[in-house]
């Protein structure tokens, strides 16, 4: 699995489902991003802690067999290995028990005297036992992965020495400096990671080309994300510069687990992240706003667990909405 005999870019899609542990989660991500032609996708399933602080048992129990991450550590390391991150998806209950559910009954049907059943007998019952006390502890998530072309532009994390280049950005941007002093205004009240934000330039030394920023707003009373604004300097647009930093700040609310990201934006070009009319889910802005530029992306499947909110979005007094 490692070592796979094909050429560079022969597959369209790299589908692993609850497999790569046989390698390693990062030395898979490592072996197969060469297999995917331009445009490809991995998708891929991993087992992890789905609580901060697993038990004792079950902490045990997998460092005997595989050592497991948060979701958050493994999206870092798919960003780690070159990759951006399309969907989050959480492996339903249900799966579980449709393995778990013939394979206890196999288990029960065999005859322990073969050779070496006992054991594979005493080990499978330990597993679905583990599964029974401790479930609520670990999971698969699958994860939609894309490499990020060569020659893209590279982005970090905003930070302080970045205001007056930000400001530019934005100011440049747009006709008016009403999103340059957006983002000071909201600067000035984010509380320490909160928002995301990112900047991206050609070189290191260079100032910033593009900016993107989240800020937390709520729908219906339930924290989501709000993505505004998102500038490139005039003479850099139509380069990718813009997808860059909207991709690492997707990136980077799916790290910290984030479910849901609002957008007022053109309807022609969000829906290449996965932005959807956010009326289809019954989510509205309390202002008046055509139903085909109001989207939302949700970040994180989460399997068996509450639905989306829904009601009207409420953004930060900064926005003056």
């Amino acid at each position: 699995m490692a070592q796979l005999p094909y050429a560079d870019g022969s597959f369209d899609l790299v589908w692993a489902e609850s497999s790569a542990y046989a390698v390693g989660f990062d030395k898979a991500l490592r072996a197969w991003r060469r297999l995917l032609a331009p445009g490809g996708t991995l998708d891929v399933t991993e087992c992890e802690w789905t609580t901060a602080e697993p038990s004792a048992a079950a902490r045990a129990f997998w460092e005997r067999h595989y050592t497991l991450r948060t979701g958050e550590e493994n999206v870092r390391a798919a960003i780690a290995a070159g990759y951006s991150v399309l969907g989050v998806h959480r492996q339903p209950e249900s799966d579980w028990e449709e393995y778990y559910g013939p394979l206890a009954a196999r288990a029960d049907a065999a005859d322990p005297a073969s050779p070496g059943m006992a054991e594979a007998l005493a080990a499978t019952r330990e597993e679905i036992a583990m599964r029974r006390e401790h479930g609520a502890e670990y999971g698969y998530t699958g994860y939609v992965l894309r490499p990020v072309g060569p020659g893209s532009w590279p982005t970090r994390p905003e930070n302080t020495a970045d205001a007056a280049s930000v400001h530019a950005v934005n100011r440049a941007a747009f006709e008016t400096g009403a999103e340059a002093d957006l983002v000071d205004a909201l600067r000035a009240t984010r509380r320490p990671g909160c928002p995301a934000c990112r900047t991206s330039r050609r070189r290191r030394t260079a100032p910033s080309t593009s900016y993107a920023l989240l800020t937390r707003c709520r729908v219906g009373g339930t924290p989501a994300l709000a993505l505004a604004p998102v500038a490139v300097l005039p003479e850099h647009q139509r380069t990718g510069a813009g997808s860059a930093v909207v991709r690492a700040v997707l990136d980077a609310a799916r790290a910290r687990g984030e479910r849901l990201v609002l957008v007022l934006g053109h309807p022609a070009y969000y829906p290449r992240f996965g932005f959807e009319p956010a009326s289809g889910y019954g989510i509205r802005p309390e202002f008046e706003a055509p139903d085909e530029a109001m989207m939302t992306l949700v970040l994180n499947g989460t399997g068996d667990s509450e639905p989306l909110p829904r009601g009207t979005i409420r953004y930060p007094a900064a926005f003056g909405v």
